[in-house]
């Protein structure tokens, strides 16, 4: 939906213990881009899913998600519940 930003996982299908978290306004196409192999830390899993992706109005909120999700606290969040 235009206007949003969205925090994002992505699953490896090749390597499924291999998840991806990012932000983007664009989310179809940014997922293209690493199924492309155009994102070069994502490059040797491809293809990847989504797992999950939370839509924000404020760009500030979803690059702190992002960061959270990053994080040692996130990652754990990321675990038990994806």
């Amino acid at each position: 939906m235009k206007g949003y930003h969205y925090v994002y996982t992505l699953q490896s299908i090749s390597f499924p213990d291999k998840h991806y978290t990012g932000q983007t306004q664009a989310l179809h196409e940014r997922l293209a881009e690493h199924n492309d192999r155009k994102v070069p830390y994502t490059s040797k899993f491809a293809p990847w899913i989504i797992r999950t992706a939370t839509a924000f109005r404020n760009k500030e909120r979803a690059i702190a998600f992002e960061r959270y999700l990053k994080s040692g606290s996130g990652k754990a969040f990321l675990q038990r519940h994806l």
